[in-house]
């Protein structure tokens, strides 16, 4: 005898569609014995759900404890209805958004190939085997095929392929793992490969085979991805590589690699158990992970770089090619460096075609970019470096809600832009630097494709005050055009309450942010500086004291320069004799007179150019081919058993200031000492830390917060990070670390729409 039944109507918030979500709600409902329906919209799942009391309830708890793996459910809200006496659950069609309400539905990030998938491809006797383009609802392509929500085929590039007769029932099978996977495909009926020489034409061959051949002879591939073309190359050939370095026009900058399996990837870094999980994740990044002497990889691939950076096969795709080419290969974003990662076919012929040999493509549109994430291990836990592909488009929900919608235009480099509404921030996945017409077309496009897949009309327009980046241009020209309110932001203060986000932490707190360089109202370039901050407001509490930067943007390039400017800051003039003067004697006159004119010299605070100037002086770079260049070398030839320190002079004002003239002049007579680099590096990396650590606590005595935030480029730095974490900690302070958004400008948009948030 069965008891009296109740019903209720049922909303899920959250990443709910493309996860296997629906088919999930479907399998539980014949668990538990319910009836009733479940569907997509605009707004993420619905569903109506009947049958007794108990198992209704227990139905209604499984929501959201038992959810798919990569699904994350915010909210279930179940709504009492009266009984009809519905037989069966089905899965109905999906509606569009409700009159009235504000489109919501999450779009889940691409997810790498299940173990599930990868079996099946495996299995001669499987009728996916070897079949580039296997999924199903647990894996595969979602934000970068997903045209529009809710997330359903004809809202994908997968509309144009129709289902086989098999591909169907999997489809309309409840019992099946592939019950409504929206991209599900097979040989008969989904994309397929195609090889291409550099002018187009098909050549003959089996795509994959031909691929591994080329690879294997040492030529140089695109290759079609996800979220845009790669450039691929075998990472043990020199001359190859170096002829990619050539072609794309990237001189130095490391590449990453990929290994065929976690084994592989064994022989070439040191990998502990917190770097296999992130490795072997859902998401793929690149990790960058200590080199093994011996690394089965040219010295071309990382030129003077003890780190690689290593990623695993995270595609159907890649899986095959890799399992073929049976050894590391370079993989690479496919453009010409500072420009955005190729991902349109006739634009990549046009733009990759001279910069590879063949192309291995295929024939399913790629809608939305996502180059590949990175991120460094520090004590054990992720620190991204850029955030993209497999962790975007999914939000990040703020400890205070958004009262109107806001978009932040983020920086200038390392430009991530950031839309907001409610309790959700949306940051985009990586943009690039916004210093040419290709990457800020691609910015534009990314900002109109955002507000149109989340159906955010931003009201609040923030923007950093420098008033030359090409994002606060944009910012001007936007709230101009749609009458939006606009909110500066300054940098160094975004960088703080991004850290603050990040940890979903209100603050105040003492804001530690150290970076290249960010506009300060006073007129100079901040970059060394320690904040009083929350979203609400900052107080400039201590700085690095200013010094000329003589030439502009010309001494971020030649970090020698910044050399100049500190020693004939630091010896008035009066510099000793030094090998890094001899080296430059036809300009040194002619520079240290420029940083004391203050023509084109403007002045800054930055801990960046500091770093650079003991680069320099060290030996180690007086020249920079990529940004940071000088700060890593630096890094790199620290060694970590030195315990020496410098001297920095830290004034007891408001703000305080933190001299670093004497650390420069211990470094000059470290120099004439002849003591090696390394020890000048690591007495130069704990002379920094021991500082802010002096400040800290004299800032603590004035202030009472114990909590600081490390934020800011040079945070990217895992010794500077760990040993000054540790010092904190050991003194008493609770350390805010990013996990979520970098540290660097990659994050600085979502401070930005915080902060915006704040004072709209």
């Amino acid at each position: 005898m069965t008891g009296a039944r109740a019903r209720v109507r049922i909303r899920v918030e959250g990443i709910v569609q493309g996860v296997g979500f629906r088919p999930f709600v479907h399998e539980l409902a014949g668990r538990h014995g319910i009836a009733g329906f479940v569907g997509n919209d605009a707004e993420g799942v619905f569903a109506e759900a009947e049958g007794e009391p108990g198992p209704l309830d227990a139905f209604v708890a499984d929501l959201n404890r038992c959810a798919p793996p990569l699904a994350v459910v915010e909210r279930v809200v179940a709504i009492p209805a009266e009984p009809v006496g519905t037989l069966g659950f089905a899965i109905v069609p999906s509606t569009s958004s409700t009159p009235g309400k504000a489109r919501s539905a999450l779009v889940s990030p691409d997810t790498a190939t299940c173990a599930d998938c990868l079996r099946e491809m495996a299995d001669p006797a499987d009728r996916r085997h070897g079949y580039p383009f296997t999924n199903c609802t647990a894996c595969g392509p979602r934000y970068t095929i997903t045209t529009d929500v809710p997330y359903d085929r004809p809202n994908t590039t997968m509309r144009d392929f129709a289902l086989c007769a098999d591909c169907a029932r999997e489809y309309a099978d409840p019992a099946d793992r592939r019950f409504h996977a929206q991209p599900v495909c097979c040989p008969a009926c989904g994309p397929s490969l195609s090889f291409l020489d550099a002018e187009g034409k098909p050549l003959e061959g089996d795509p994959l085979e031909t691929a591994a051949s080329w690879l294997r002879a040492g030529r140089i591939l695109a290759i079609k991805g996800l979220g845009g073309y790669h450039l691929a190359v075998l990472a043990s050939d020199g001359p190859a590589v170096a002829r990619l370095r050539e072609r794309k026009r990237r001189e130095e900058k490391p590449f990453a690699v990929m290994a065929p399996s976690l084994a592989a990837a064994r022989t070439l870094v040191e990998i502990d158990d917190a770097a296999a999980a992130v490795l072997t994740g859902p998401r793929r990044p690149i990790v960058l992970l200590p080199r093994l002497p011996g690394a089965g990889v040219a010295e071309e691939v990382a030129p003077g770089a003890p780190e690689l950076g290593v990623l695993l096969p995270y595609t159907p795709l890649h899986h095959l090619l890799a399992a073929r080419v049976a050894a590391p290969f370079v993989l690479t974003s496919g453009n010409l460096s500072d420009e955005p990662i190729e991902h349109n076919d006739e634009a990549a012929l046009a733009r990759l075609g001279p910069l590879a040999d063949a192309l291995l493509t295929h024939d399913r549109p790629i809608h939305a970019r996502a180059d590949d994430s990175v991120v460094r291990l520090v004590r054990g836990r992720e620190v991204p470096l850029r955030r993209s592909r497999g962790s975007a488009p999914a939000p990040l929900t703020t400890h205070r809600p958004f009262a109107r919608p806001v978009l932040a235009c983020g920086p200038e480099l390392k430009n991530t832009f950031c839309l907001a509404r409610g309790s959700r921030a949306f940051v985009s996945p990586h943009v690039g630097d916004l210093e040419n017409h290709a990457t800020l077309t691609a910015y534009a496009q990314g900002i109109a494709r955002y507000r149109r897949l989340f159906g955010i009309s931003p009201e609040v327009v923030a923007h950093d005050l420098h008033p030359e980046y090409l994002s606060t241009k944009y910012a001007l020209e936007l709230a101009e055009a749609e009458g939006l309110e606009l909110v500066g932001v300054q940098h160094h203060h975004a960088h703080v309450v991004s850290c603050l986000a990040d940890n979903g932490v209100a603050g105040p707190v003492l804001g530690i942010a150290f970076d290249g360089l960010g506009y300060g109202p006073d007129g100079t370039l901040w970059g060394g500086e320690v904040l009083v901050a929350d979203a609400a407001g900052y107080r400039r509490a201590a700085h690095l004291a200013p010094v000329p930067m003589p030439g502009g943007a010309a001494a971020i390039r030649e970090p020698w320069r910044m050399a100049a400017a500190y020693l004939d800051a630091a010896y008035a003039g009066d510099v000793p004799e030094l090998p890094l003067m001899a080296r430059h004697a036809d300009r040194w006159s002619a520079v240290t007179s420029l940083a004391r004119s203050g023509t084109h010299a403007p002045l800054t605070s930055s801990a960046g150019r500091l770093f650079d100037a003991v680069a320099a002086l060290a030996g180690l770079r007086d020249t920079v081919r990529h940004e940071g260049q000088a700060a890593i070398a630096l890094q790199h030839a620290a060694d970590p058993s030195e315990p020496g320190s410098y001297p920095i002079d830290i004034s007891d004002g408001d703000p305080m200031v933190l001299s670093c003239a004497p650390l420069i002049r211990a470094v000059t007579d470290d120099i004439r000492r002849s003591t090696p680099p390394p020890v000048i590096a690591a007495r130069f990396h704990n002379a920094l830390a021991e500082a802010v650590l002096t400040t800290a606590r004299t800032l603590r005595s004035r202030t009472g917060l114990t909590t600081t935030a490390l934020t800011g480029g040079v945070f990217q730095n895992p010794l500077l990070l760990t040993t000054l974490t540790t010092a904190l900690e050991t003194s008493g302070f609770h350390v805010l670390l990013h996990h979520r958004v970098p540290p660097n400008d990659g994050g600085l948009s979502l401070g930005q729409a915080v902060i915006a948030a704040a004072h709209a």
